[in-house]
């Protein structure tokens, strides 16, 4: 999702949770200051989701990976902590709300999507400011990464008919 200012992706991820019926979903920021502000601002709008960073306690944690591997929490914001442990199966799709800065780990969060050989989808929320980083992940791992097309609903409602994609959404 491509927004010209940074506190238009807020409006833009609600939308998109509005018109898409989602189950388990991750949305990764880059901060843990990020983390629970994004929390509080969806709490704040009603959705339901759950947090996790690196200064909770490992039981605080552990709790919500439970709920969240149980269906009961259906929405996880964290950083990069989880990119690389998340073994649920039902997340079909991945929210970058924000770019992480190196490239070479961008694979770590979208590998989250999909995975056990399940179809997935992540969806980078891009600004002005961060255009060249989207650039940078794409000449790193030599893809095109799409634009978001106005059929999402359509495409994210048949996830059989195409493997993992990362989109970015305008």
């Amino acid at each position: 999702m491509s927004t010209q200012r940074e506190e238009w992706k807020l409006e833009a991820l609600c939308d998109l949770y509005e018109t898409l019926a989602i189950t388990q979903n991750v949305i990764f920021v880059n901060t843990l200051r990020n983390v629970d502000w994004l929390t509080d601002q969806m709490r704040a709008r009603d959705y339901a989701v759950s947090a996790t960073h690196r200064d909770m306690d490992q039981n605080a944690r552990d709790i919500i990976m439970r709920e969240f591997r149980s269906g009961s929490s259906c929405v996880l914001i964290t950083t990069e902590l989880l990119a690389r442990v998340i073994d649920v199966q039902l997340v079909y799709l991945i929210v970058n709300y924000e770019l992480h800065t190196q490239p070479e780990n961008y694979l770590h969060r979208i590998g989250q999507s999909g995975c056990f050989g399940r179809k997935g989808v992540v969806i980078n929320l891009v600004t002005e400011s961060n255009s060249e980083m989207l650039h940078d992940i794409q000449k790193f791992y030599n893809v095109l990464i799409q634009e978001l097309p106005q059929n999402v609903v359509d495409l994210l409602g048949c996830l059989s008919s195409f493997s993992l994609a990362a989109l970015q959404m305008v």
